[in-house]
């Protein structure tokens, strides 16, 4: 079982079969679908893979009436960029931005075709919402998690209950990531927490930047910081080495590595993403479909990457959570 609290979730009914699935979308109008993230890791591209199957269950299905063109900028911000210009040229009826970077660079590149955005963490800092929840753009609209921090602070204190400093890796280019580092620094003083924060630049960073806590840090935590997913067997490879137990946000970082993650189950969050896309191309007005959160959180933990990191799970906490030892990934 999960650990979950109130949010919105993904489902619908399958499609009968193959034949009854060419029918229905062969009545719908044929339409191009755009898809960009900055980077090619599990956790994003599991969000991806939930907004095709959603839109194939709602009959627009990938080469019968849906033409997906699918760019990742590979980790670098530039050729995200280039990929915004290359989409705003190329008009398709709606653009999927996946990750704060892509969704930044797209939002900057047309004010006219629908964009919606997901897998971001505080799409107010990012500066596609205000604080309101109304899109700077009239074009907008997205889906974010907007976690809050205590959950996982929680977590880290019943997992090293004598942990008095937190290391936490990041990517100071990532605005998500700079957020969750401000919610850190305020939230640690009043559990007698201490923020060790270093940053990683580029993947290749992120080994050194986890080996510097050694000595320095009782527990590294993380958050959906693409730089640091991208490079995460050699930041839980660090750590297997001084025995500091990770802590993430996302499923996939605990099947590479992580003793533990609380967060959103990635491909439920790309199916929720996915209905509001399908909306969209259904022909319904974006300025009608209004930024969406979704905060259900699902924890998983690895006994197995618990030990290789010094710490013994509780009982409790394996009972509370998916065991990823024990399971294939949740979809």
């Amino acid at each position: 079982m999960g650990v979950s609290l109130a949010a919105l979730t993904a489902c619908g009914d399958k499609p009968a079969d193959d034949t009854t699935e060419q029918a229905a979308s062969s009545e719908k109008q044929a339409k191009t679908l755009a898809i960009t993230q900055i980077v090619e890791h599990p956790s994003l591209d599991d969000i991806r893979r939930g907004i095709v199957d959603e839109l194939a269950e709602q009959d627009y299905v990938e080469g019968q009436n849906l033409t997906v063109n699918f760019q990742s900028a590979q980790g670098n911000t530039a050729t995200a960029g280039q990929i915004a210009k290359q989409f705003a040229g190329d008009v398709p009826d709606a653009i999927v931005a996946i990750s704060t970077p892509s969704a930044q660079t797209v939002v900057a590149s047309t004010t006219t075709i629908p964009v919606i955005y997901t897998a971001i963490s505080d799409p107010v800092a990012a500066k596609l919402i205000d604080q309101n929840d109304v899109p700077i753009q009239s074009n907008i609209t997205g889906l974010s998690s907007q976690l809050p921090i205590d959950p996982p602070l929680d977590l880290i204190q019943k997992i090293v209950p004598d942990a008095k400093t937190i290391g936490y890796v990041y990517s100071p280019g990532e605005a998500n990531s700079v957020v969750v580092l401000k919610q850190l620094q305020d939230a640690a003083p009043a559990r007698g927490l201490e923020i060790l924060d270093v940053t990683a630049n580029r993947p290749n960073d992120v080994a050194m930047a986890a080996r510097s806590l050694q000595g320095r840090a009782d527990v590294i935590y993380t958050s959906l910081d693409n730089n640091v997913i991208t490079a995460f067997e050699a930041m839980a490879g660090a750590a297997n080495e001084m025995g500091i137990p990770v802590i993430t946000s996302d499923e996939f970082s605990v099947r590479r590595g992580a003793t533990a993650a609380l967060g959103v189950n990635d491909y439920d969050f790309g199916r929720t993403t996915g209905k509001m896309v399908y909306r969209v191309l259904n022909g319904e007005a974006i300025t009608d479909i209004k930024p969406e959160v979704m905060n259900k959180l699902t924890l998983y933990v690895s006994p197995k990457h618990a030990k290789a990191q010094g710490v013994t799970l509780d009982p409790s906490i394996i009972a509370d959570a998916i065991n990823v030892d024990e399971t294939e990934p949740s979809h």
